[in-house]
């Protein structure tokens, strides 16, 4: 999984991109808010570790302007600073990161919270598959409705073509049904009365008479 690391301490982003490499994520880095707003917009990474204090957009500003692009809302941030006040960690949440860790941070504490926001991205990213997969799936159903003409004997119903066509094609064609064919015992009754037919009976020893 991509993970954005954007922070304009070159020894924090140095360190914190070492550590997402050693724990297998691929590592994209950016020193300033505004290159980190590019990365975001072209690459989408699914998790992003964002810096508050950084050049041109802050961290704050790069959460809010995610969270008001429907294409980058569901990305999962973090904000680490140095910035440790209840209103700085009250302000971030607000501004929509999803998670807040103060500097300096504990290696474990970093490696913990980066992989719960990798289990939530994951998440996500298969929650979209999925409604893009039944979108998909919704736009190639085909129904039937409205008014359809049909001949009073034989069936047929009437195109937009003005030809008449078998019931069984006409819906085949425009739905996702398909038929089998079989005989109801009614039917059956009136062939077996009309051809002289006679029931079958099966006697105890499995024959016929």
């Amino acid at each position: 999984m991509r993970v954005l690391v954007a922070d304009d301490d070159r020894t924090s982003a140095a360190i914190v991109s070492s550590s997402l490499r050693q724990w297998g994520f691929d590592v994209l880095v950016a020193s300033n808010g505004n290159a980190a707003w590019d990365v975001l917009s072209v690459e989408r990474p699914p998790l992003a570790i964002l810096d508050w204090m950084m050049p041109g957009m802050s961290g704050v500003e790069l959460c809010r302007r995610l969270r008001n692009d429907p294409a980058l809302a569901m990305s999962y941030v973090i904000l680490l600073t140095a910035r440790d006040a209840g209103g700085d960690r009250i302000a971030g949440l607000d501004a929509g990161a999803d998670d807040y860790l103060t500097k300096p941070f504990v290696h474990d504490e970093l490696r913990a919270r980066v992989h719960v926001g990798a289990r939530v991205a994951g998440m996500q990213i298969q929650l979209a598959e999925q409604v893009a997969q039944l979108q998909q799936a919704l736009a190639t159903v085909k129904q039937l409705e409205g008014l359809l003409p049909i001949c009073s004997y034989c069936k047929r119903i009437r195109t937009d073509e003005h030809s008449w066509q078998q019931m069984e094609s006409y819906i085949s064609a425009h739905s996702n049904a398909q038929f089998s064919h079989g005989v109801c015992p009614s039917c059956f009754e009136k062939v077996r009365e009309e051809f002289g037919f006679e029931k079958s009976v099966v006697t105890h020893d499995g024959g016929d008479r």
